[in-house]
C-alpha cells in the first residue's frame, strides 16, 4: 500500500493585496516536516475557472483535486464570509472532494482571526462530501503577524508552529485512514 499522502492547499482569494497569502505560504512550508506528504499549492489567480453554464472547470484544477488525498483551505474572512473565488473552486469539483479530509485556516485583520469564515465553510465542505477535521488554525490581525518579507514574526513563531503541527498531524492521520477506504469502496 502506498503510504504517501497528497495535500492540495487552496488559497481562498484572488485579491491583489491579499494578506492571507502569507498565511498560506506559512502553512504550505510546514509540509516539509512530513516526508511522505506531497503538497500542491493552488492559487486561484493561476486558474481559469470560466463559467460555462453548470460547468465551471479548469482541467488543471480537476487533476489536482482528483489526485489529492486531503485539502487545506486558507482563506480570508470578508464580512463573516468567504470569497467568491473560493466558492467557485469548491463548486467546480464536487465528486473529487468526496470522503477526503479538509483542514480550515482562517485569516482576518481583526482579532477573531477568521473563526467566522471557518464556521461559514463547514456546511459547504460538508455538502461536497469532505470530512472536516476538528483542528483549525487562525491568523488574527494578519497584517501584524508577518514581517515585510512574509516571514512569521519571531515572537509568534512558536505558537504558530505548534498550531501547524497539530493541524498537519490530524489531517495526515485522517488522510491515511480514508485513502484505503476510498480506494476499496471504488473498486467494489
Amino acid at each position: 500500500m502506498n503510504n504517501s499522502i497528497t495535500i492540495a492547499l487552496l488559497v481562498g482569494t484572488v485579491r491583489a493585496k491579499r494578506e492571507s497569502i502569507k498565511a498560506a505560504h506559512f502553512v504550505a512550508d510546514y509540509a516539509k516536516n512530513y516526508p511522505n506528504v506531497e503538497l500542491i499549492f493552488v492559487d486561484p489567480q493561476e486558474l481559469m475557472l470560466i463559467d460555462e453554464g453548470e460547468d465551471v472547470k479548469d482541467p488543471r484544477y480537476s487533476e489536482i483535486t482528483a489526485k489529492a488525498d486531503a485539502f487545506i483551505i486558507v482563506t480570508p474572512e470578508y464580512n463573516h464570509g468567504y470569497p467568491s473565488s473560493l466558492k467557485r473552486m469548491l463548486d467546480s469539483e464536487y465528486d473529487n472532494y468526496k470522503h477526503k479530509p479538509v483542514a480550515l485556516v482562517g485569516a482576518s485583520s481583526g482579532s477573531w482571526g477568521g473563526v467566522r469564515v471557518c464556521e461559514a465553510l463547514l456546511p459547504v465542505c460538508h455538502r461536497t462530501g469532505m470530512v472536516n477535521i476538528q483542528t483549525e488554525m487562525y491568523f488574527p490581525k494578519i497584517q501584524d503577524t508577518f514581517d515585510e518579507n512574509g516571514q512569521i514574526k519571531p515572537d509568534l513563531a512558536e505558537r504558530y508552529d505548534k498550531n501547524a503541527r497539530a493541524l498537519y498531524e490530524e489531517l495526515v492521520w485522517f488522510a491515511k485512514l480514508l485513502k484505503p477506504a476510498r480506494q476499496s469502496s471504488f473498486e467494489n
